[in-house]
């Protein structure tokens, strides 16, 4: 079983790291393989909308998300950290996540997701709600904590004086490993969940 941790974060190993990395470590611990990639100072830009994508199944500009894309399809679960920029997430992980969404196929049904955001203060509600919505839209169990998945710290390393931020980090990543292996033996005895063909309306008719 495998998580993939996408750190929105610019900054090698600030706060955004280490709230991830108590995520990682306890995954680990709860017998789960993670793979976590930085994707802060990546070059990304936004979706064209193009469509390319529905006929190909990836995004028609061949760069590093075409690559995460694949990794997310093979993994269990997806974990999103992001610092918090004006109420919201980082641009960069946005585009990605925009373009993975969007422009892959494979089915994500019952992957597990989780957000986490970190802040100096104010702005995490605001941001752990947009990334959840990536994972709502998509069919996938999102897991929860004992409180909103938010750590708090100004300068790189203030996240590790955050201890009920961090032990929120350790009961979310046991949540999410409780979650995947449950969801690995429902798949065995029942099977992923049918789907009807898709409806697409829109407000005019």
């Amino acid at each position: 079983m495998k998580v993939l941790i996408l750190n929105g974060s610019p900054r090698n190993g600030g706060n955004t790291a280490i709230a991830l990395k108590e995520v990682a470590d306890t995954l680990n611990k709860e017998g789960i393989e993670t793979i976590t990639i930085n994707v802060g100072k990546e070059n990304i830009r936004g979706c064209l909308a193009c469509n390319w994508c529905y006929e190909h199944g990836k995004c028609v500009i061949d760069d590093k998300v075409n690559e995460i894309a694949e990794l997310f399809k093979e993994a269990d679960g997806l974990v999103l950290g992001s610092p918090v920029y004006y109420a919201s997430a980082n641009g960069t992980l946005i585009s990605l996540l925009d373009r993975i969404f969007h422009g892959t196929r494979f089915n994500k049904t019952m992957k597990v997701g989780a957000s986490v955001a970190v802040a100096r203060r104010g702005g995490c509600s605001a941001t752990f709600d947009q990334l959840n919505k990536y994972f709502t839209i998509s069919g996938m169990p999102v897991a929860s904590s004992q409180y909103w998945n938010q750590v708090h710290g100004l300068v790189p390393g203030d996240a590790l004086k955050d201890e009920e931020g961090l032990q929120t980090m350790r009961t979310l990543a046991r949540n999410m490993a409780f979650l995947i292996k449950s969801i690995a033996l429902g798949k065995e005895k029942y099977g992923l969940p049918s789907r009807e063909e898709p409806v697409s309306t829109h407000f005019i008719r």
